[in-house]
Protein backbone atom coordinates (compact mmCIF):
# COMPACT_ATOMS: atom_id res chain seq x y z
CA UNK A 1 0.00 0.00 0.00
CA UNK A 2 1.24 3.29 -0.65
CA UNK A 3 1.06 5.92 1.98
CA UNK A 4 0.92 9.94 1.93
CA UNK A 5 3.32 11.35 4.61
CA UNK A 6 2.67 14.99 5.76
CA UNK A 7 1.76 18.26 4.84
CA UNK A 8 3.14 21.90 5.97
CA UNK A 9 1.29 25.27 5.80
CA UNK A 10 3.00 28.82 7.40
CA UNK A 11 1.17 31.86 7.99
CA UNK A 12 2.57 35.35 8.41
CA UNK A 13 1.15 38.48 8.81
CA UNK A 14 -2.39 37.69 9.06
CA UNK A 15 -5.00 38.75 11.47
CA UNK A 16 -6.73 35.26 11.12
CA UNK A 17 -3.71 33.22 11.07
CA UNK A 18 -4.57 30.07 12.48
CA UNK A 19 -7.84 30.13 10.37
CA UNK A 20 -5.57 30.52 7.67
CA UNK A 21 -3.42 27.80 8.54
CA UNK A 22 -6.60 25.63 9.10
CA UNK A 23 -7.59 26.27 5.34
CA UNK A 24 -4.41 24.90 3.90
CA UNK A 25 -4.53 22.21 5.95
CA UNK A 26 -7.64 21.16 4.77
CA UNK A 27 -6.40 21.56 0.89
CA UNK A 28 -3.51 19.35 1.71
CA UNK A 29 -5.62 16.39 3.65
CA UNK A 30 -4.45 13.85 1.36
CA UNK A 31 -1.01 14.53 2.27
CA UNK A 32 -1.37 12.40 5.86
CA UNK A 33 -4.95 11.54 7.90
CA UNK A 34 -3.03 10.64 11.26
CA UNK A 35 -2.75 13.82 12.74
CA UNK A 36 -2.80 17.51 12.45
CA UNK A 37 -1.96 20.80 14.60
CA UNK A 38 -1.39 24.22 14.43
CA UNK A 39 0.78 26.26 16.37
CA UNK A 40 0.46 30.29 16.53
CA UNK A 41 1.89 33.02 18.18
CA UNK A 42 0.68 36.67 19.51
CA UNK A 43 3.36 38.68 19.89
CA UNK A 44 3.99 37.29 23.60
CA UNK A 45 2.30 33.78 23.85
CA UNK A 46 2.56 30.83 22.00
CA UNK A 47 -0.82 28.61 21.47
CA UNK A 48 -1.37 25.26 19.92
CA UNK A 49 -4.10 22.71 19.23
CA UNK A 50 -2.85 19.46 18.20
CA UNK A 51 -4.88 15.69 17.58
CA UNK A 52 -5.64 12.41 15.90
CA UNK A 53 -7.60 12.32 12.91
CA UNK A 54 -8.40 14.58 10.35
CA UNK A 55 -8.44 18.14 10.24
CA UNK A 56 -11.74 18.67 10.30
CA UNK A 57 -12.33 16.41 13.47
CA UNK A 58 -9.41 18.32 15.34
CA UNK A 59 -10.00 21.70 15.06
CA UNK A 60 -13.37 23.78 15.62
CA UNK A 61 -14.69 27.00 15.54
CA UNK A 62 -13.65 27.96 19.36
CA UNK A 63 -9.87 26.78 18.65
CA UNK A 64 -10.13 29.31 15.49
CA UNK A 65 -12.37 31.96 17.05
CA UNK A 66 -11.09 32.51 20.58
CA UNK A 67 -7.84 30.01 21.17
CA UNK A 68 -5.69 30.04 18.58
CA UNK A 69 -4.51 34.27 18.27
CA UNK A 70 -2.04 35.45 16.50
CA UNK A 71 -1.31 36.63 12.85
CA UNK A 72 1.71 34.07 12.54
CA UNK A 73 0.86 30.20 12.69
CA UNK A 74 2.15 27.25 11.41
CA UNK A 75 0.30 23.85 10.35
CA UNK A 76 1.06 20.31 10.04
CA UNK A 77 -0.83 17.29 9.29
CA UNK A 78 0.94 13.78 9.44
CA UNK A 79 1.47 10.43 8.26
CA UNK A 80 4.24 8.60 10.01
CA UNK A 81 7.45 8.16 8.60
CA UNK A 82 9.17 8.11 11.70
CA UNK A 83 7.56 7.23 14.36
CA UNK A 84 4.42 6.02 15.73
CA UNK A 85 0.78 7.49 15.31
CA UNK A 86 0.66 8.44 18.76
CA UNK A 87 -0.62 12.10 19.91
CA UNK A 88 2.78 12.68 21.56
CA UNK A 89 3.97 12.72 17.90
CA UNK A 90 1.53 15.23 16.61
CA UNK A 91 2.86 17.67 15.12
CA UNK A 92 4.16 21.14 15.15
CA UNK A 93 6.37 19.75 17.64
CA UNK A 94 6.76 22.56 19.98
CA UNK A 95 9.79 23.55 22.52
CA UNK A 96 10.66 26.37 24.55
CA UNK A 97 14.33 27.44 24.55
CA UNK A 98 15.96 30.32 26.11
CA UNK A 99 14.16 33.82 24.61
CA UNK A 100 12.90 31.48 22.28
CA UNK A 101 9.11 29.94 21.52
CA UNK A 102 9.47 27.49 18.81
CA UNK A 103 7.24 25.08 16.78
CA UNK A 104 8.29 22.91 13.75
CA UNK A 105 6.65 21.38 11.18
CA UNK A 106 8.59 18.48 9.03
CA UNK A 107 7.83 16.88 5.81
CA UNK A 108 10.77 13.54 5.17
CA UNK A 109 12.65 11.23 6.90
CA UNK A 110 16.54 11.28 7.98
CA UNK A 111 18.64 8.84 7.61
CA UNK A 112 20.95 9.58 9.95
CA UNK A 113 18.32 10.07 12.92
CA UNK A 114 18.98 7.21 14.98
CA UNK A 115 22.87 7.65 14.86
CA UNK A 116 22.19 11.62 16.06
CA UNK A 117 19.56 10.78 18.42
CA UNK A 118 22.12 8.11 20.33
CA UNK A 119 24.94 11.25 20.34
CA UNK A 120 22.22 13.25 21.20
CA UNK A 121 21.26 11.22 24.30
CA UNK A 122 24.78 10.54 25.35
CA UNK A 123 25.41 14.27 25.53
CA UNK A 124 22.58 14.60 28.11
CA UNK A 125 19.72 15.25 25.53
CA UNK A 126 15.82 14.05 27.20
CA UNK A 127 13.69 13.09 24.18
CA UNK A 128 9.74 13.47 24.43
CA UNK A 129 8.64 11.93 21.24
CA UNK A 130 10.17 8.96 18.65
CA UNK A 131 10.12 11.29 15.49
CA UNK A 132 13.30 12.00 13.50
CA UNK A 133 11.64 15.81 13.62
CA UNK A 134 12.93 16.50 16.95
CA UNK A 135 16.48 15.37 16.50
CA UNK A 136 16.46 18.85 14.45
CA UNK A 137 14.61 20.86 17.65
CA UNK A 138 17.79 19.61 19.82
CA UNK A 139 20.46 20.51 17.37
CA UNK A 140 19.13 24.12 16.79
CA UNK A 141 19.02 23.89 20.84
CA UNK A 142 22.69 23.27 20.93
CA UNK A 143 24.15 25.64 18.29
CA UNK A 144 21.54 29.07 19.74
CA UNK A 145 24.36 29.65 22.88
CA UNK A 146 25.92 32.99 21.15
CA UNK A 147 24.55 32.44 17.46
CA UNK A 148 21.69 33.75 16.02
CA UNK A 149 18.40 31.67 15.15
CA UNK A 150 19.43 31.82 10.96
CA UNK A 151 22.81 30.50 11.88
CA UNK A 152 21.73 27.79 14.28
CA UNK A 153 19.28 26.44 11.86
CA UNK A 154 21.78 26.72 9.07
CA UNK A 155 24.50 24.68 11.74
CA UNK A 156 21.65 21.93 12.26
CA UNK A 157 20.80 21.37 9.00
CA UNK A 158 24.32 20.60 8.32
CA UNK A 159 24.40 17.45 10.25
CA UNK A 160 21.07 16.48 9.51
CA UNK A 161 20.73 14.07 6.03
CA UNK A 162 17.89 12.49 4.31
CA UNK A 163 14.71 14.78 2.96
CA UNK A 164 13.18 17.69 4.88
CA UNK A 165 11.16 20.19 4.23
CA UNK A 166 11.19 22.67 7.42
CA UNK A 167 8.06 25.53 8.43
CA UNK A 168 9.74 26.62 11.70
CA UNK A 169 7.68 29.46 13.90
CA UNK A 170 10.42 31.45 16.35
CA UNK A 171 8.24 33.91 17.99
CA UNK A 172 7.63 36.46 15.58
CA UNK A 173 9.54 34.78 12.69
CA UNK A 174 8.42 32.13 10.43
CA UNK A 175 11.45 30.48 8.91
CA UNK A 176 10.70 28.24 5.96
CA UNK A 177 13.56 25.78 4.35
CA UNK A 178 14.23 22.21 2.11
CA UNK A 179 16.79 20.34 1.92
CA UNK A 180 20.28 20.62 -0.31
CA UNK A 181 18.71 18.40 -2.51
CA UNK A 182 14.92 18.82 -2.75
CA UNK A 183 13.23 16.44 -1.82
CA UNK A 184 10.25 17.32 -0.95
CA UNK A 185 8.10 20.28 -1.98
CA UNK A 186 7.58 23.66 -0.43
CA UNK A 187 6.17 27.09 -2.54
CA UNK A 188 6.25 30.53 -1.30
CA UNK A 189 2.43 32.71 -1.80
CA UNK A 190 1.39 36.09 -0.71
CA UNK A 191 -2.07 37.34 0.34
CA UNK A 192 -2.04 41.07 0.37
CA UNK A 193 0.95 41.92 2.61
CA UNK A 194 0.78 38.72 4.19
CA UNK A 195 2.96 35.33 3.31
CA UNK A 196 1.77 31.59 3.04
CA UNK A 197 4.25 28.68 3.26
CA UNK A 198 2.88 25.21 1.83
CA UNK A 199 3.93 21.87 0.32
CA UNK A 200 1.71 22.20 -2.29
CA UNK A 201 -0.05 25.24 -4.48
CA UNK A 202 -3.37 23.93 -3.83
CA UNK A 203 -3.46 25.40 -0.68
CA UNK A 204 -3.09 28.62 -2.49
CA UNK A 205 -5.94 28.85 -4.08
CA UNK A 206 -8.28 27.92 -1.19
CA UNK A 207 -6.60 30.95 0.78
CA UNK A 208 -6.91 32.67 -2.41
CA UNK A 209 -3.01 33.26 -2.34
CA UNK A 210 -0.93 34.17 -5.21
CA UNK A 211 1.62 32.06 -5.92
CA UNK A 212 5.15 33.35 -5.87
CA UNK A 213 8.04 30.84 -6.36
CA UNK A 214 9.03 27.19 -4.97
CA UNK A 215 11.03 27.83 -2.22
CA UNK A 216 14.59 26.38 -3.56
CA UNK A 217 16.61 23.03 -2.37
CA UNK A 218 19.36 24.52 -0.23
CA UNK A 219 17.56 27.74 0.31
CA UNK A 220 16.18 29.28 4.02
CA UNK A 221 13.54 31.93 3.54
CA UNK A 222 12.45 34.37 6.44
CA UNK A 223 9.31 36.36 7.56
CA UNK A 224 9.12 38.93 9.69
CA UNK A 225 6.83 41.82 10.87
CA UNK A 226 5.56 41.49 6.95
CA UNK A 227 9.22 41.60 5.73
CA UNK A 228 10.90 38.97 3.49
CA UNK A 229 14.92 37.86 2.96
CA UNK A 230 16.30 35.10 1.49
CA UNK A 231 19.22 33.11 2.12
CA UNK A 232 21.62 29.86 1.52
CA UNK A 233 22.30 27.57 4.23
CA UNK A 234 24.01 24.78 1.52
CA UNK A 235 25.86 25.17 -1.40
CA UNK A 236 24.03 24.24 -4.44
CA UNK A 237 24.31 20.85 -5.60
CA UNK A 238 22.30 18.94 -8.47
CA UNK A 239 18.42 18.06 -7.13
CA UNK A 240 16.91 15.06 -6.41
CA UNK A 241 13.14 15.81 -6.05
CA UNK A 242 11.00 13.19 -5.67
CA UNK A 243 9.36 12.38 -8.74
CA UNK A 244 6.99 10.03 -7.19
CA UNK A 245 5.17 13.48 -5.98
CA UNK A 246 4.63 13.83 -9.66
CA UNK A 247 3.38 10.43 -10.40
CA UNK A 248 1.16 9.88 -7.46
CA UNK A 249 1.00 11.72 -4.04
CA UNK A 250 0.42 15.73 -4.95
CA UNK A 251 -2.75 16.67 -5.94
CA UNK A 252 -3.55 17.35 -9.70
CA UNK A 253 -4.35 20.81 -9.46
CA UNK A 254 -0.78 21.69 -7.46
CA UNK A 255 2.29 22.63 -9.20
CA UNK A 256 5.33 20.87 -7.31
CA UNK A 257 9.13 21.87 -8.46
CA UNK A 258 7.72 24.28 -10.97
CA UNK A 259 5.24 21.67 -12.84
CA UNK A 260 1.79 21.53 -13.74
CA UNK A 261 1.10 17.73 -11.47
CA UNK A 262 -2.25 17.40 -14.09
CA UNK A 263 -0.18 17.83 -17.49
CA UNK A 264 2.62 15.52 -16.23
CA UNK A 265 0.42 12.51 -15.41
CA UNK A 266 -1.44 13.34 -18.44
CA UNK A 267 1.52 12.82 -20.68
CA UNK A 268 2.36 9.63 -18.08
CA UNK A 269 -0.64 8.08 -20.69
CA UNK A 270 0.32 9.27 -23.79
CA UNK A 271 3.87 8.60 -23.13
CA UNK A 272 2.51 4.77 -21.88
CA UNK A 273 -0.26 4.32 -25.47
CA UNK A 274 2.97 4.98 -27.32
CA UNK A 275 4.96 2.63 -25.55
CA UNK A 276 2.66 -0.35 -25.62
CA UNK A 277 -0.40 -0.36 -27.84
CA UNK A 278 -2.73 -2.69 -27.60
CA UNK A 279 -6.34 -2.84 -29.37
CA UNK A 280 -9.40 -2.70 -26.78
CA UNK A 281 -13.19 -1.52 -26.24
CA UNK A 282 -12.03 1.33 -23.99
CA UNK A 283 -9.74 2.65 -21.23
CA UNK A 284 -10.22 3.02 -17.70
CA UNK A 285 -8.96 3.91 -14.45
CA UNK A 286 -9.45 2.53 -10.80
CA UNK A 287 -10.20 5.88 -9.13
CA UNK A 288 -8.66 8.11 -8.35
CA UNK A 289 -5.35 6.73 -8.97
CA UNK A 290 -4.75 6.65 -12.80
CA UNK A 291 -7.31 8.93 -13.62
CA UNK A 292 -5.39 11.14 -15.28
CA UNK A 293 -2.83 8.81 -16.85
CA UNK A 294 -5.40 7.06 -18.22
CA UNK A 295 -7.19 10.60 -19.89
CA UNK A 296 -3.82 11.16 -21.89
CA UNK A 297 -3.93 7.23 -22.84
CA UNK A 298 -7.19 7.57 -24.56
CA UNK A 299 -6.56 11.13 -25.98
CA UNK A 300 -3.54 9.75 -27.62
CA UNK A 301 -4.70 6.18 -28.04
CA UNK A 302 -8.05 7.61 -30.18
CA UNK A 303 -9.85 5.20 -27.65
CA UNK A 304 -12.90 5.77 -25.41
CA UNK A 305 -12.26 6.49 -21.80
CA UNK A 306 -15.17 5.13 -19.82
CA UNK A 307 -15.60 4.98 -15.84
CA UNK A 308 -15.85 1.34 -15.24
CA UNK A 309 -15.87 1.44 -11.72
CA UNK A 310 -17.57 3.85 -9.38
CA UNK A 311 -16.02 5.18 -5.84
CA UNK A 312 -17.76 5.32 -3.03
CA UNK A 313 -16.99 8.45 -1.68
CA UNK A 314 -18.65 8.70 1.78
CA UNK A 315 -16.63 5.51 3.24
CA UNK A 316 -14.43 6.82 6.27
CA UNK A 317 -11.79 5.91 8.40
CA UNK A 318 -13.70 4.00 10.60
CA UNK A 319 -15.70 1.97 8.63
CA UNK A 320 -16.24 -1.25 10.73
CA UNK A 321 -15.93 -4.46 8.17
CA UNK A 322 -18.45 -7.35 9.34
CA UNK A 323 -15.89 -9.98 9.76
CA UNK A 324 -11.99 -10.96 9.47
CA UNK A 325 -12.61 -13.41 7.20
CA UNK A 326 -14.18 -10.88 4.33
CA UNK A 327 -10.17 -10.04 3.53
CA UNK A 328 -11.49 -8.08 0.59
CA UNK A 329 -14.62 -6.29 1.54
CA UNK A 330 -12.01 -2.76 2.02
CA UNK A 331 -11.54 -3.01 -1.35
CA UNK A 332 -14.65 -4.22 -2.40
CA UNK A 333 -16.69 -1.24 -0.83
CA UNK A 334 -14.94 1.21 -2.12
CA UNK A 335 -14.66 0.26 -5.67
CA UNK A 336 -17.72 -1.17 -7.64
CA UNK A 337 -17.93 -2.18 -11.58
CA UNK A 338 -20.84 -1.20 -13.92
CA UNK A 339 -21.97 -4.44 -15.08
CA UNK A 340 -23.02 -3.41 -18.64
CA UNK A 341 -19.57 -2.02 -19.28
CA UNK A 342 -18.20 -4.81 -17.87
CA UNK A 343 -19.49 -7.85 -19.76
CA UNK A 344 -17.88 -9.20 -22.66
CA UNK A 345 -15.07 -6.21 -23.16
CA UNK A 346 -11.93 -5.89 -23.57
CA UNK A 347 -10.23 -3.51 -21.18
CA UNK A 348 -7.07 -0.99 -20.82
CA UNK A 349 -6.80 -0.19 -17.27
CA UNK A 350 -4.53 2.64 -16.21
CA UNK A 351 -2.85 2.53 -12.93
CA UNK A 352 -0.63 4.93 -11.18
CA UNK A 353 1.50 2.17 -9.47
CA UNK A 354 1.88 -1.37 -8.15
CA UNK A 355 2.96 -1.83 -4.67
CA UNK A 356 2.23 -4.94 -3.39
CA UNK A 357 -0.32 -6.14 -6.17
CA UNK A 358 -2.99 -7.51 -4.12
CA UNK A 359 -5.40 -4.65 -3.95
CA UNK A 360 -4.89 -4.61 -7.96
CA UNK A 361 -5.70 -8.24 -7.80
CA UNK A 362 -8.89 -8.67 -5.73
CA UNK A 363 -10.17 -5.96 -8.75
CA UNK A 364 -9.31 -7.47 -11.51
CA UNK A 365 -10.80 -10.83 -10.15
CA UNK A 366 -14.00 -9.25 -9.80
CA UNK A 367 -13.80 -7.63 -13.36
CA UNK A 368 -13.25 -11.15 -14.71
CA UNK A 369 -16.65 -12.19 -12.28
CA UNK A 370 -18.56 -9.64 -14.32
CA UNK A 371 -17.37 -11.16 -17.43
CA UNK A 372 -14.97 -8.96 -18.82
CA UNK A 373 -13.05 -10.70 -22.02
CA UNK A 374 -9.39 -9.02 -22.10
CA UNK A 375 -7.92 -7.18 -19.33
CA UNK A 376 -5.22 -5.30 -19.91
CA UNK A 377 -3.02 -2.92 -17.64
CA UNK A 378 -0.89 0.12 -18.05
CA UNK A 379 1.09 1.27 -15.35
CA UNK A 380 1.98 4.94 -15.39
CA UNK A 381 5.44 4.80 -13.80
CA UNK A 382 8.47 2.14 -13.53
CA UNK A 383 8.17 -0.77 -11.65
CA UNK A 384 8.80 -0.13 -7.89
CA UNK A 385 11.55 -2.59 -6.90
CA UNK A 386 12.87 -0.41 -3.88
CA UNK A 387 12.06 0.40 -0.44
CA UNK A 388 12.05 4.35 0.25
CA UNK A 389 13.97 6.23 3.30
CA UNK A 390 13.11 9.97 2.39
CA UNK A 391 9.44 9.88 3.47
CA UNK A 392 7.33 7.96 1.55
CA UNK A 393 6.07 4.47 3.36
CA UNK A 394 6.89 1.98 0.68
CA UNK A 395 6.87 -1.73 1.70
CA UNK A 396 10.33 -3.36 2.72
CA UNK A 397 11.98 -4.70 -0.24
CA UNK A 398 10.57 -8.25 0.36
CA UNK A 399 6.76 -7.21 -0.05
CA UNK A 400 7.32 -5.17 -3.03
CA UNK A 401 5.96 -7.48 -5.69
CA UNK A 402 8.25 -6.21 -8.99
CA UNK A 403 11.62 -6.52 -6.58
CA UNK A 404 10.93 -10.13 -6.55
CA UNK A 405 9.15 -10.96 -9.86
CA UNK A 406 9.36 -10.25 -13.45
CA UNK A 407 6.63 -8.12 -15.21
CA UNK A 408 4.95 -11.29 -16.84
CA UNK A 409 5.00 -13.33 -13.60
CA UNK A 410 3.56 -10.03 -12.07
CA UNK A 411 0.80 -10.04 -14.84
CA UNK A 412 -0.13 -13.45 -14.14
CA UNK A 413 -0.47 -13.24 -10.45
CA UNK A 414 -2.80 -10.50 -10.70
CA UNK A 415 -4.79 -12.15 -13.55
CA UNK A 416 -3.85 -9.90 -17.07
CA UNK A 417 -4.03 -10.48 -20.03
CA UNK A 418 -0.93 -8.02 -20.68
CA UNK A 419 0.74 -5.82 -18.34
CA UNK A 420 3.25 -2.87 -19.48
CA UNK A 421 5.05 -0.09 -16.97
CA UNK A 422 6.11 2.85 -18.01
CA UNK A 423 9.87 3.21 -19.17
CA UNK A 424 12.24 5.24 -16.99
CA UNK A 425 13.14 7.51 -19.82
CA UNK A 426 9.27 7.94 -20.38
CA UNK A 427 8.56 8.95 -17.02
CA UNK A 428 11.46 11.90 -17.51
CA UNK A 429 9.91 12.85 -20.55
CA UNK A 430 6.80 13.43 -19.16
CA UNK A 431 7.75 15.45 -16.26
CA UNK A 432 11.21 17.31 -17.89
CA UNK A 433 13.90 16.05 -18.03
CA UNK A 434 15.76 19.55 -17.16
CA UNK A 435 15.03 18.56 -13.77
CA UNK A 436 16.94 16.28 -11.25
CA UNK A 437 15.06 13.80 -9.98
CA UNK A 438 15.23 10.71 -7.37
CA UNK A 439 14.35 7.30 -8.57
CA UNK A 440 15.82 4.96 -6.04
CA UNK A 441 12.34 3.45 -5.82
CA UNK A 442 12.83 2.46 -9.12
CA UNK A 443 16.19 1.82 -9.78
CA UNK A 444 18.25 1.75 -6.23
CA UNK A 445 20.51 4.81 -6.90
CA UNK A 446 20.03 6.68 -3.58
CA UNK A 447 21.06 10.21 -3.45
CA UNK A 448 22.51 9.90 0.15
CA UNK A 449 23.92 6.82 2.00
CA UNK A 450 20.78 5.01 3.70
CA UNK A 451 21.37 2.26 6.67
CA UNK A 452 18.45 -0.19 5.51
CA UNK A 453 18.20 -0.76 9.64
CA UNK A 454 16.42 3.06 9.45
CA UNK A 455 12.99 1.72 9.40
CA UNK A 456 9.68 3.58 10.34
CA UNK A 457 9.86 2.45 13.88
CA UNK A 458 13.72 2.49 14.98
CA UNK A 459 13.42 5.02 17.28
CA UNK A 460 10.19 3.37 19.58
CA UNK A 461 11.90 2.16 22.61
CA UNK A 462 11.91 -1.08 22.03
CA UNK A 463 14.05 -0.34 18.78
CA UNK A 464 16.31 2.09 20.62
CA UNK A 465 17.51 0.77 24.15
Amino acid sequence: MKREYCGLVGISGHPEAARMAYFGLYALQHRGQESAGIVTWDGTKIREQRGMGLVADVFNERHLGKELKGSTAVGHIRYSTTGASLLRNAQPFMVRFGEYRLAIGHNGNLVNAQALRQELEEQGSIFQTTMDSEVIVHLIARNLNGKSLEEAIALACSRIQGAYSLIILANNKLIALRDPLGFRPLALGRMGDAYAVASETCAFDLLEAEYLRCIEPGEMVIIEDRCLSSRRFAEAVPSKSCIFELVYFARPDSLVFGREVYAARKRMGELLAQEAPVDADFIMPFPDSGMYAAVGYAQASGMPFELGMIRNHYIGRTFIQPSQDMRDFGVRVKLNPVRSLIKGKRLIIIEDSIVRGTTIRTRVKKLREMGAREIHMRVSCPPIRHPCYFGIDFSSKGELIASNHPVPDIARYIGLDSLHYLSIEGLLNSVGKDMGYCLACFDGRYPVDVDPACSKMCLEDKCCG
